[in-house]
């Protein structure tokens, strides 16, 4: 295993942020709510809301001292209150190194153990292969495919469901 560690985000981190978050194929593979191009004042604007939060449910992956992503959840709310959902982004640079993996399995430790859930999901765009294997090393199954049901690039793609039961 890599040495990864999460952190909650810091101010100190806003420039390696943009430096990873702002690259195009980064960004074909998550939602349209990341900024692109991404920049130091989308990340300081993102650190700060997401430390306003109790508890701090999104975190810095750090792989040998350096930022190397992002990874965090989001609690569903009213008959899904029990569902969390997670999602994450490695720097294209750190791609193919088990960085992503690690950290799912760590996200999985503080929400198996902070949070009251039941059920933990995660959508995948139909092209993003890499993110499928990194939520089945982490024991997840595909539950569905939602054919056509998001876009991203003026495109309508598959959306894929991938769930582990708590």
């Amino acid at each position: 295993m890599n040495k990864i560690v999460l952190r909650p985000w810091q101010k100190e981190d806003a420039r390696e942020l943009a430096a990873i978050a702002n690259n195009r194929n980064v960004w074909n593979n998550v939602r349209d709510a990341l900024p692109n191009p991404y920049t130091v004042m989308d990340a300081l604007q993102w650190i700060a809301h997401v430390n306003d939060k109790d508890p701090v449910l999104n975190f810095a992956i750090v792989f040998e001292g350096a930022i190397a992503g992002s990874i965090g959840c989001v609690l569903k709310s009213d008959v899904s209150r029990k569902t969390v959902e997670i999602g994450y982004f490695v720097g294209e640079q750190y791609w193919g190194k088990g960085i992503a993996t690690e950290a799912v399995n760590l996200l999985l430790d503080f929400i198996e153990t902070r949070l009251d859930v039941a059920r933990i999901e995660a959508h995948v765009f139909e092209q993003n292969r890499p993110s499928m294997k990194v939520l089945q090393n982490n024991k997840f199954y595909l539950e569905g495919i939602q054919r056509r049901a998001v876009i991203k690039n003026n495109q309508l793609l598959d959306d894929y469901v991938w769930v582990k039961l708590v």
